[in-house]
């Protein structure tokens, strides 16, 4: 069966972004592939190694957001980064034939350290791109479902294995293939990217009255200014939401509505925060019982990285081989 591996990293509560971007994409492909979901810790210090106090709370947070989101640990096996170390082993010998080149080229690493505005000149976060091929390719992933901005990535992850391949004279990894995310990129309560930096996200966790008031407040149509103008749903964001979260008959009746006018903003809004409301509900609910009973996340936890750790080790062992690598 192929192998899809995918990660995240802990940097805070999961958004609807991630549901229907990510989440909702997990838990169908772990009913056609053996899945391999991490939690990218490492990845997170590359750009927030002045503020880790958080990582491992959030490692733990995320993990109930998965299982409350649908993943079956019977299925998937779900791991932390950093606690397979054979990543970092891995990292470090394709490190050693990597161009330099090829890093400063991947369009997210100039993207980054302009949106960020940190100090992000660093041997880290140069090189995150090979540790995230080391990430794929050690567990010999035939997929990696990623959104359009990663493609250059998975791309850089295929040079890597022909480098690699090329080099040493034995072929070991499988040349990943991206697939691309279904869901389009959810925006956020203002229009702008969903994202916990611009605090215009609706989290999983956030209580009913939460999210009715973010509902309450997002932005709709510009232009339309009285209830019975004409609307333009192509540019409302509660429309946006509609979208991925009501049926294709409501989101048409919605649409037809909203250009003759026949429907208001305020009953649009209230409508699409009962939509929601009944999807988060359950994964509330879930998440609260999981992060009440810790000792059974760091179980699954402890299990999927037993999993994970057994074929990343067969596959070192396979590198070591061809690398003339002492392995005693």
């Amino acid at each position: 069966m192929d192998i899809v591996l995918s990660g995240m990293r802990p940097t805070g509560n999961l958004h609807i972004g991630h549901l229907k971007g990510v989440l909702e994409n997990w838990v169908e492909l772990q009913e056609k592939y053996r899945c391999f979901y991490f939690i990218a810790d490492w990845h997170a210090i590359t750009t927030e190694y002045d503020n880790v106090t958080a990582i491992k709370e959030n490692t733990l947070e995320i993990i109930a957001e998965w299982l409350a989101s649908g993943l079956d640990p019977e299925k998937s096996t779900l791991f932390v980064q950093s606690q397979v170390k054979e990543h970092a082993e891995l990292h470090l010998i394709l490190s050693m034939i990597t161009p330099i080149s090829w890093l400063e080229r991947v369009p997210s690493y100039k993207e980054l350290k302009a949106q960020l505005k940190k100090d992000l000149n660093t041997y880290g976060f140069l090189g995150y791109p090979v540790l995230q091929a080391a990430d794929i390719i050690i567990y010999k992933a035939r997929y990696v479902p990623v959104g359009e901005d990663q493609v250059p990535h998975i791309e850089l992850t295929r040079e890597i294995v022909r480098r690699f391949h090329y080099i040493f004279k034995k072929e070991i990894f499988v040349e990943p293939q991206e697939l691309i995310n279904r869901a389009a990129r959810v925006r956020g309560l203002d229009g702008r990217k969903m994202s916990k930096s611009y605090n215009n996200a609706i989290y999983l966790s956030d209580p009913p009255e939460v999210v009715k008031e973010k509902i309450m407040n997002a932005v709709t149509d510009p232009a339309r200014v009285r209830r019975h103008d004409p609307g333009h749903p192509e540019v409302c964001n509660v429309f946006h939401y509609h979208s991925l979260f009501s049926s294709k008959e409501e989101v048409e009746e919605i649409e037809k509505n909203c250009r003759a006018g026949t429907i208001g903003c305020v009953e649009c809004k209230r409508k699409l925060f009962e939509k929601i409301e009944s999807v988060l509900a359950p994964i509330r609910e879930k998440r609260e019982d999981y992060l009440k009973r810790k000792d059974d996340l760091i179980d699954i936890i402890r299990t999927g990285t037993s999993k994970a750790r057994k074929v990343a080790s067969k596959t070192m062992e396979e590198v070591r081989e061809a690398v003339s690598l002492l392995d005693l």
